[in-house]
């Protein structure tokens, strides 16, 4: 009973000193960032250490990262990338996955790798081999004194087709290109899903017209959705059918379009929602 006793005494002791403990800023926080690239989430799981006064970057036993030398790029455990679907990145191939970012610092560039099997802390266990990109970047300097290490996800493109990795930290900025391919997924998604919901031939239709991919094709989907029901009073998917028109060099029909779009924006009742001046504009860059 006695041996009982002790055991509940030592478990009550055990909890209450998991319960007491105090919570306390870390020296080094986690932190993440995340984007949509064209159809790919792009995250950077990382830990943020601090400049302190102290010499970041260098040669010298003054530095705390010597040039020359591998990096976890981060703190504690190091950075952790990963991309939904396939990429590239500065021109590799790259699979979907998680990658560790390992780096080696230079004066003006940097070798920048991702590696497939992650080492966590222990920069000495760097395998070249198990690197599924190895890129040198241009470094910088950015406006000022960047205390705590931080990744973007930067310059996403109009057509987001491409962005960058941003890393900035003490007196140094670089970016990693990465580029991402969504056509074909795209493509097969109209093949799929046009037959399901008559509203997906305005989505393809916009896409090629957008893309460029094939105006015949985006006009003869923008109609068939138009002449379902009461959808031709749609005067803002009218306007996109004379942009249609327009692009392919067809002045004519797109002006006629565009007046039909501005007329049935005019009778709205509730409003045009800006497509009279759309609409003007366009007609006026025909002429």
């Amino acid at each position: 009973m006695k041996r009982i006793t002790n055991l509940i005494a030592l478990c009550v002791l055990v909890a209450f000193g998991a319960s007491a403990q105090i919570n306390t800023p870390q020296p080094s926080p986690a932190g993440s960032v995340s984007s949509t690239v064209g159809l790919t989430e792009v995250s950077i799981e990382y830990f943020r250490p601090g400049v302190k006064d102290r010499q970041i970057f260098g040669s010298g036993d003054q530095y705390l990262e010597q040039f020359g030398e591998v990096w976890r790029t981060g703190a504690n455990a190091g950075t952790m990338v990963s991309f939904s679907t396939d990429v590239k990145v500065a021109g590799q191939d790259v699979k979907a996955g998680e990658y560790q970012m390992v780096s080696i610092p230079g004066e003006s560039e940097w070798q920048v790798m991702l590696i497939s099997e992650p080492i966590g802390g222990n920069e000495g266990a760097y395998d070249e081999s198990k690197a599924v990109v190895k890129a040198t970047v241009k470094s910088s300097k950015p406006a000022g004194t960047v205390e705590r290490m931080s990744f973007q996800i930067s310059d996403i493109s109009a057509d987001n087709t491409s962005a960058n990795i941003h890393f900035e930290w003490a007196d140094v900025s670089w970016k990693l290109p990465i580029a991402v391919s969504f056509h074909e997924s795209v493509m097969k998604d109209i093949a799929a899903k046009t037959q399901v919901n008559p509203q997906n031939y305005v989505a393809a239709a916009n896409y090629y017209l957008n893309s460029g991919e094939n105006l015949e094709q985006a006009l003869e989907w923008m109609n068939k959705y138009l002449s379902m029901g009461e959808n031709s009073g749609q005067f803002w998917h009218v306007h996109t059918k004379a942009q249609i028109l327009a692009k392919m060099g067809k002045k004519k029909e797109a002006i006629a379009a565009a007046k039909d779009s501005m007329e049935k924006a005019k009778a709205f009742e509730q409003g045009d929602f800006g497509y009279i001046k759309r609409n003007e504009d366009l007609i006026a860059s025909l002429k």
